[in-house]
């Protein structure tokens, strides 16, 4: 084995990895090289922080370390990391070994950063992250609520490694899990270990996955080989950004997971199915593949144990319907991706007609988990029929937008209030949507909802992939059962008549309630087709589209009444059912609202009351987004 005197040194090409022990040893000497005390910058480079510039946050960084003079033996070095999860706070700054968490950092904040922390010890304090609730700034990540009342275990090495260097996830732990099933397990162990850990696929159905890998095994007996073993990462739900964020921030955790199974099912080919729109995360997965390669670790004779394995990326080309997995399959296959029907589960007829097992990224991400510490430790998280954590995006009307990893079973409130922050301004959130266009909501009220398979499903959503979009009064229930429809409409193959048509009539008919038009018959007319959809559509997501439709008229169906009854839309959402005003107690004159409509239909002098000519009005709602005293009302 080469020497190794720094852990960037060292060329993938000299090193090839011949047994369980020389990835041992690789380890140690990574870590042996490493100064823990040597000063860190860890920028955040996923997407979001990204598009946030953080890139030029990182350059500028770089220049200002170059003309500084720091000493080069404690030259602090620049870490560029996957998404660490704070996404409404990036890009995100991290100065390690201290802790500090600097949020909403812009390139001109280098040099401040640079001087006060780095060479003087100093923090700057209108960088660092302020409590929603009690206004405090936080100095350490640590201590941060967002972070500190999550269980990050599939996250655990996003933010902290980076994830286009392959020795950064060995010092970290990465392969150990790959080594130990190759060479101290058997296939059948590795299959029974997963089904007594309890892992259930978090992409959808949450169908136990062990399961699923047994039915695969008893479908090879009878068929023979080959097998194959997918990744779906073809992530469609608005607001969900779970399978991304690992694709890009630890992708040989993916490749890891789907390596073991592969060996499990004693599969010789792997497919990575991920959405074109993607292209960060398809860059990532394609450099750990290679560098993967490159160690010894993917393609012939891994670990020089005699099993062989290699996998490709395939692209998909956005649609949402190739999330589901006969659709997915005629995809990689090169046909157009439509759903087929599951008169055959694909563990017995999947890709080419062969036995096929297929994971989402989440899921393959645990079954290093799972092999490295063992099926009892990964049980004793979450809560029976729901083990583990679940990673969720947290977005919409909360504080604290971002990824949040929980053990399953955790209220919805712990997540939303104590994690996400509550939503602005203090009020209590209306209702949280759970599981994607194809989940339903949560009213405020049943808030101690555990987050689990079953639970959600009994109050009639579903865990889905693990969106989780909050909701305030400002949010109207019809409006949103209108998006999610519309949503799946165009999404929809058209395949089969149920979802084809049913949608488009359900759509319809919250067009009407919208404009106050429509009668209470219609509102179980909707139930009604609902349940026409779901039992006769032909694939699962069209079998669960009415959801929002149904949860929204089980918890709020006081909202669709007014709509269709009083012609009053009870949030100010839809158009045709509300007036602008302006409340003369309120209004300082200040022509913020003038200033910005778009129709020139209010009038009034400086530092006089202004008026609204609702004849002229196009109810864009600008006026009420301008103004800061709150006296724009909806009527």
């Amino acid at each position: 084995m080469p020497d190794l005197n720094t852990a960037t040194a060292i060329d993938l090409n000299q090193w090839h990895l011949k047994s369980e022990q020389d990835l041992i040893e690789l380890q140690k000497r990574i870590i042996e090289s490493t100064d823990p005390n040597r000063p860190e910058i860890v920028v955040c480079h996923g997407t979001g922080c990204l598009a946030n510039a953080s890139d030029k946050v990182s350059e500028a960084l770089k220049a200002g370390l170059a003309k500084a003079g720091i000493n080069a033996k404690v030259m602090p070095g620049i870490k560029k990391t996957g998404c660490q999860g704070f996404c409404s706070r990036g890009p995100l700054v991290l100065i390690r070994p201290q802790g500090l968490f600097y949020q909403q950092v812009k390139a001109r904040d280098a040099d401040e950063i640079i001087e006060k922390t780095l060479m003087r010890g100093e923090i700057v304090k209108r960088l660092l992250y302020k409590d929603p609730k009690t206004k405090k700034a936080i100095a350490t990540e640590q201590e941060i609520p967002f972070y500190k009342l999550q269980k990050r275990v599939v996250l655990k090495n996003i933010g902290k490694i980076d994830p286009t260097d392959i020795l950064d996830t060995i010092s970290s732990g990465g392969y150990q899990a790959l080594a130990k099933a190759l060479t101290s397990m058997t296939p059948e162990q590795v299959v029974a270990e997963v089904e007594k850990s309890g892992l259930r696929g978090r992409g959808g159905a949450g169908f136990p996955a062990g399961r699923k890998w047994r039915s695969a095994l008893t479908a090879i007996k009878k068929k023979g080989r080959p097998v194959y073993v997918v990744v779906n990462g073809d992530e469609g739900d608005p607001g969900a950004f779970m399978d991304r964020t690992i694709m890009e921030g630890d992708p040989h955790s993916v490749l890891e997971g789907l390596i073991i199974g592969a060996y499990a099912l004693g599969a010789q080919n792997g497919y990575l199915y991920v959405r074109a729109e993607y292209p960060l995360a398809i860059k990532h997965l394609e450099k750990a593949m290679e560098q993967a390669r490159c160690l010894g670790l993917l393609g012939e004779n891994i670990l020089n144990t005699g099993f062989s394995f290699d996998a490709r990326i395939n692209r998909g080309a956005g649609a949402f319907v190739c999330g589901e997995s006969t659709a997915l399959f005629t995809s990689i296959e090169g046909k157009p991706g439509n759903p087929r029907p599951k008169y055959v589960r694909s563990v017995e007829e999947g890709l080419w007609g062969r036995p096929t097992v297929l994971n989402n990224v989440e899921t393959w991400a645990n079954v290093p988990l799972i092999i490295r510490k063992g099926a009892n430790w990964y049980s004793g998280l979450g809560v029976s029929n729901s083990t583990g954590t679940k990673v969720f995006s947290l977005v919409g009307k909360v504080n604290n937008v971002g990824l949040v990893e929980v053990p399953m079973g955790v209220p919805v409130s712990r997540i939303v209030e104590e994690i996400g922050g509550g939503v602005p301004g203090g009020a209590p959130f209306k209702a949280v949507q759970t599981g994607g266009p194809s989940g339903g909501c949560i009213p405020y009220s049943l808030k101690e909802t555990p987050v689990d398979f079953d639970s959600l499903t009994k109050a009639g959503s579903m865990m889905g992939s693990g969106a989780m979009i909050v909701m305030d009064d400002s949010d109207c229930v019809v409006d949103v059962g209108r998006y999610f429809l519309r949503f799946l409409e165009e999404e929809s193959c058209g395949k089969c008549l149920p979802c084809r048509l049913g949608l488009s009539r359900m759509r319809e008919v919250l067009d009407r309630f919208s404009q106050g038009k429509g009668s209470e018959k219609e509102i179980d007319d909707l139930i009604n087709l609902s349940q026409a959809i779901v039992d006769g559509a032909l694939c699962a997501l069209g079998s669960s589209a009415p959801n929002p439709v149904l949860t929204t008229i089980r918890y709020f169906k006081d909202e669709y009444l007014a709509h269709v009854q009083d012609q009053k839309c009870p949030a100010g959402v839809c158009k045709d059912l509300i007036t602008y005003r302006i409340d003369e107690e309120k209004c300082t004159g200040c022509t913020a609202c003038s200033k910005q409509c778009p129709s020139n239909c209010i009038s009034g002098e400086k530092k006089k009351i202004h008026v609204i000519d609702a004849s002229s009005c196009i109810k864009c709602g600008i006026c009420k987004e301008s103004c800061k005293f709150g006296a724009v009302l909806t009527v």
